[in-house]
């Protein structure tokens, strides 16, 4: 008998063995069962009650500072596009933008609020789709930084070469470089528009060469914007940076310059504009902007309506859930039966 009985539970033993061995159940430790010490909250209704509450009362104070924050920020916003073309040549804006006729164009602002420096001069662009695809990647980042990469042309097609010789700088970025011109005055006095350091210190320093010149720039047969000054450098050509800046959305504005005058209520500004680029061709909008900045940036009310909405809607639900709490309160169960307040079993 007990001859017999040894095979067998060496046996069963040897098969309880190779079941542990191929199973693949985990070796039990606290970090695998997820049973590691850990801040768990209960979320009573005094609990949730006390969250809403505190983030209503700290978001709608933020969102009051801020609201108030843009709205101290005076704009002027001028769309001149349609204004600027004459009335004989209504029916043709495009024959007429395209045409070597002469485009000036006198506007005339009313200074709303006192405007302090620095007066931000910006030029709005609507329904143009600067982050299209081919659009974006037409441009050679290897070219305006280096000028022994000058042949470097092989994704600006089909503005990559002139006669055989390389355009720089190349793409379709750069060919339609906004060129609108804009030239204000007060009071018979020119206000002088400053273009230094317009453009972000990291791109003049790092993506725009100091060695790079412009070459067989806008020379073609068509001339898709403005032209660059050949006797400057890629990085001092700031306006040039701006623009190859592309935009996220197909309404954006890029800055022109900044004036460093105060500007008083009531002050009339003549602006007196080279009405160049071309935007009828896809029923584009042009806007000239002069803007104040606060600490928050220009004007947006988006963020503190953001922060007051949401506050709100906090102190509204804390409010609907203290009354039915109040009025209908549920008893809550016993904690100590919640799977981490238990040891668990069978280790």
């Amino acid at each position: 008998m007990n001859s017999n009985a040894a095979p067998s539970s060496s046996a069963g033993s040897a098969d309880n063995t190779a079941a542990r061995r191929n199973s693949k159940r985990p070796k039990y430790s606290r970090f695998t069962q997820q049973e590691l010490p850990a801040c768990k909250p209960i979320l009573t209704p005094k609990w949730v009650i006390s969250a809403f509450l505190l983030v209503g009362v700290v978001f709608i104070p933020i969102g009051v500072v801020s609201l108030f924050a843009s709205r101290d920020v005076v704009e002027i916003i001028d769309r001149y596009d349609a204004e600027c073309i004459p009335k004989n040549s209504t029916d043709d804006e495009v024959g007429y933008i395209q045409s070597s006729k002469n485009k000036t164009c006198k506007r005339t602002l009313t200074v709303p609020k006192n405007m302090k420096p620095p007066i931000y001069v910006y030029y709005q662009l609507d329904n143009f789709y600067q982050n299209h695809r081919r659009y974006v990647k037409s441009r050679s980042d290897q070219q305006l930084k280096n000028p022994s990469k000058m042949d470097d042309t092989g994704s600006c097609e089909p503005e990559d070469k002139l006669n055989g010789l390389p355009i720089v700088p190349c793409g379709l970025i750069a060919w339609s470089l906004f060129n609108d011109t804009y030239n204000f005055s007060r009071s018979n006095q020119q206000l002088l528009v400053s273009k230094k350091d317009i453009s972000w210190k990291s791109d003049r320093d790092h993506k725009f060469g100091k060695n790079v010149f412009p070459r067989n720039f806008q020379n073609g047969t068509l001339v898709g914007g403005g032209k660059l000054d050949y006797n400057k450098s890629l990085s001092e050509q700031e306006d040039l940076i701006v623009w190859m800046r592309t935009a996220a959305l197909p309404t954006f504005r890029k800055l022109y310059g900044k004036i460093e005058v105060d500007l008083k209520e009531g002050e009339t500004i003549n602006v007196i504009l080279q009405n160049n680029y071309n935007t009828y061709s896809f029923n584009g909008k042009k806007k000239l902007v002069l803007s104040t900045t606060s600490w928050l940036g220009g004007k947006n009310d988006f963020l503190g309506i953001a922060y007051l909405t949401v506050g709100g809607l906090c102190i509204f639900l804390a409010m609907a859930f203290m009354i039915i709490y109040l009025v209908k309160p549920r008893q809550l169960g016993d904690p100590s039966y919640l799977s981490w307040n238990r040891n668990p079993g069978g280790h």
